[in-house]
């Protein structure tokens, strides 16, 4: 079979680079079109020059790495360096990025691509959804080339930016509600699935032991995500959200869940970005998403620390 073509919208974040290098690891499975950035875990500019650095520490220094939207489509940014650390990317020490940044906005890269693919393409969402929202709304015909997005946001049960939250739909919970509603294929990786990945010290010690530039980079970032998350989700250790995504795209039969109709919420104070998943439907409503509620984690790490050996 041919390799999936994908384009991967992001907002790197240690969880959105080791996504990024598992997708580089995997170009049999997986042919990347493009990286998109936008404003989320760090602001823009540091989004995208981060996505390049990786695209760099890879050895992919011809694939286009595009900036998108500088902050949500209605409401003020909210960001997460408190978790990611100045840089977006605490943890590894990388070399500023080669060559400029490309000139084409993110959100035209996407329209461009998406118009008339060859191939149907997947879209991977790694951060708030603005980009995608945004390309959608300005041309609502590139739902013919979507194939499918796979994004990682969202949660049945807790939040973990609010009580009822999730990041990266709390970020932007109007691009995330013109997502679910485009009658698009969505894949909802959320919360539910990534706090069952923790970076335990022997899956970081297996990444550390392959013994590479990037594993090196790898542990760096997941040792500090690691000090950053100490104490929360019951002291479990570090969850590793956004590399599910690309799993899934590699090995479904990993995950497990269900179909179900996703709503967002927009309005409440309360439960600003809440998804609210009709788990048992209750509604009535048709499903809008297959949601992932379940995880075989000694299996992705299996295959993380397989992929990452290989760059």
């Amino acid at each position: 079979m041919s390799a999936r073509p994908v384009i991967i919208d992001c907002d790197p974040g240690q969880d959105d680079a080791v996504a990024l290098l598992l997708a580089f690891a995997s170009p049999a499975e997986i042919e990347v079109l493009g990286v998109t950035t936008v404003a989320g875990n760090v602001p823009l500019e540091m989004t995208e020059r981060n996505a390049r650095r990786i695209r760099d520490l890879a050895g992919k220094g011809g694939l286009g790495v595009y900036a998108g939207c500088a902050r949500p489509l209605e409401r003020e940014l909210v960001t997460a360096e408190h978790v990611h650390g100045k840089t977006g990317i605490d943890g590894a020490r990388l070399p500023e990025p080669e060559g400029a940044p490309a000139p084409l906005h993110g959100v035209d890269f996407l329209i461009e691509t998406l118009h008339a693919p060859e191939a149907a393409v997947t879209i991977a969402a790694l951060g708030p959804l603005t980009n995608i929202a945004a390309a959608l709304a300005r041309s609502p015909e590139i739902k013919r080339g979507i194939g499918e997005i796979v994004l990682m946001g969202g949660a049945i049960g807790l939040g973990n930016v609010t009580p009822a939250a999730e990041f990266n739909i709390h970020v932007d919970p109007d691009a995330a509600q013109i997502v679910f509603t485009s009658g698009v294929k969505i894949t909802m990786v959320g919360l539910d699935v990534t706090h069952k990945a923790i970076v335990t010290a022997d899956r970081l010690g297996a990444i550390e032991a392959i013994g590479t530039p990037v594993s090196q980079a790898v542990s760096g970032m997941l040792a500090f995500a690691a000090d950053r998350h100490r104490g929360r989700i019951g002291g479990m250790g570090s969850p590793l959200h956004d590399p599910c995504v690309i799993a899934y795209l590699l090995d479904p039969a990993l995950f497990g869940g269900r179909e179900a109709h996703v709503a967002i919420e927009t309005e409440s104070a309360l439960t600003l970005g809440r998804t609210v998943v009709d788990w048992w439907g209750v509604t009535g409503k048709a499903p809008n998403a297959t949601v992932i509620d379940g995880i075989d984690a000694d299996g992705f790490f299996a295959l993380l620390t397989e992929r990452l050996a290989r760059l």
